[in-house]
């Protein structure tokens, strides 16, 4: 992975928009392809790897795990191991990701009537 210049014109650029604008500021936190559905599939409560992956089979492995760690990372979602063999890990959505539920609520709600208009 390439290293980022923290001082360059481009990362002080891109803080300030991140300061700036609260929707830039969402979308580099759940922007992408799959963390909005990942929250979404959270937001009924907490699930295990595997539950997450059977109820988003397209996602790669790779992806799932790297999503998962982001999301954990930024504070969206919770990981919790218990300490038994074979491990029994879960995922849950923190204070915060539970305060974004409505919002992934409300864009399945939007897709749910533009589709319809659509087909």
């Amino acid at each position: 992975m390439t290293a980022i210049k923290e001082s360059s014109t481009i990362q002080r650029n891109r803080k300030n928009i991140l300061e700036q604008c609260p929707v830039m500021y969402v979308m580099e936190r759940i922007g992408g392809f799959w963390k909005p559905i990942i929250l979404f599939h959270l937001s009924t409560g907490e699930k295990r790897y595997s539950e997450l992956k059977r109820a988003i089979p397209e996602v790669t492995e790779k992806m799932l795990i790297q999503h998962l760690k982001q999301l954990e990372a930024d504070g969206l979602v919770i990981r919790t191991a218990k300490p038994v063999v074979p491990p029994h890990v879960t995922y849950e959505l923190s204070k915060a990701g539970l305060k974004l539920a409505p919002v992934i609520d409300a864009m399945a709600d939007w897709a749910f009537q533009d589709m319809k208009k659509a087909y």
